[in-house]
């Protein structure tokens, strides 16, 4: 499942673009399974209605955290990226800001950020542009091409460097290589691919990633209500969590978007519209560790949960697309019961923009 599509790219150091400092793999996080978070999360990004003021986001869709523990959050509305640092009242623009444009100095609706580890540069999917572009976080240094002509929803990588990207309009998983001197990139199709559908060897509208130690990928497959398991060079995939339609009990998912995978195989999930976070050991059913509690704006509540994340403090961090925030579920007992922080104004006006596909 492969192409012969090559693309070609300026000299640059693998090292410094292809080993980011926190996307998530299998073999760097230890089991979950007994870790409890607050059911009240402190706000730590956002959180004061849409706008487009450097205190403010408008529907975030993903975030990274660098080194220095850093949120990087992609402002998809504001086509922009957003670097908040750990106790900021504000953000910082680190990318894109200067309007909604295809131009080397602007982005279009961003839908995923990712860091690489020595804090140089930026890798972000830019949906309305249809493309993956570098993104240089030291000033000047211009931004550098990396995939056109691609529905680009989310992206992660490897232990080894490999990039993944999932193709919405095509229903599949791409994994990118580097070769030689140049950025020169094979891609080959690891998940779907197949055309769109429900059957277990094709995927409909793929949406967040995870690869874990030995290559497999998960994918939330949210027009099918599944989180799919791909093993390295699988013809199909294996359900690991939903795949039984749309629904809100705990067999059943709505629109799943960002997960992880710890090292027991334990998979968590955003489920989206469903307003809540889950945890899935076996393919039975799963449970809710944060939200359940209805669409809403209390520290306790979620809305249009899109990404997740953890620290190295094992503090579970969540994109909460229409509450125009990020939340931070901090563990139980370790290090306290969270009080209820000021909950995010209501906005009528951010209500209704348009909806997003990826």
């Amino acid at each position: 499942m492969s192409s012969d599509r090559r693309y070609q790219f300026a000299k640059s150091s693998r090292r410094s673009l292809f080993q980011p400092f926190f996307f998530l793999v299998a073999d760097q996080l230890h089991s979950f399974s007994d870790i409890r978070w607050t059911s009240n999360a402190d706000t730590v990004a956002g959180g004061h209605s849409c706008g487009h003021q450097e205190n403010k986001l408008d529907k975030c869709t993903s975030l990274d955290i660098d080194i220095n523990g850093n949120i990087i959050v992609a402002d998809f509305n504001n086509h922009r990226i957003v670097e908040w640092a750990p106790g900021a009242t504000r953000g910082q623009i680190i990318a894109g800001g200067n309007g909604r444009g295809n131009k080397l100095n602007q982005l279009n609706q961003p839908s995923d950020v990712i860091v690489d580890k020595e804090k140089t540069s930026l890798l972000i999917c830019d949906y309305g542009n249809r493309r993956v572009v570098r993104w240089a976080r030291r000033k000047g240094e211009e931004l550098l091409m990396m995939i056109e002509n691609i529905d680009c929803c989310r992206l992660t990588m490897d232990g080894r460097g490999f990039l993944y990207v999932t193709d919405v309009k095509k229903d599949e998983v791409r994994s990118y290589r580097l070769e030689g001197n140049y950025y020169e990139t094979i891609y080959t199709v690891v998940a779907g691919g197949h055309g769109r559908g429900s059957a277990f060897h094709q995927l409909q509208i793929p949406t967040n990633i995870f690869v874990d130690g030995e290559q497999t990928v998960y994918v939330s497959d949210k027009g099918n209500n599944r989180v799919m398991k791909w093993k390295i060079g699988a013809e199909q995939g294996i359900v690991v969590a939903g795949g039984k339609g749309m629904g809100n009990d705990l067999e059943h998912l709505n629109h799943p978007r960002g997960l992880f995978v710890d090292v027991k195989g334990t998979v968590y999930i955003a489920d989206y519209k469903n307003h809540r976070v889950m945890r899935w050991r076996t393919n039975s059913h799963g449970t809710v560790i944060v939200g359940g509690d209805g669409s809403g704006h209390q520290a306790h509540q979620l809305n249009g949960p899109m990404s997740l994340s953890v620290d190295r403090h094992n503090n579970l961090y969540v994109v909460d697309c229409f509450n125009h925030r990020v939340q931070r579920f901090s563990v139980t007992g370790k290090f306290g019961l969270v009080t209820d922080n000021e909950t995010s104004p209501t906005d009528t006006t951010c209500l209704s923009t348009y909806f997003i596909h990826c």
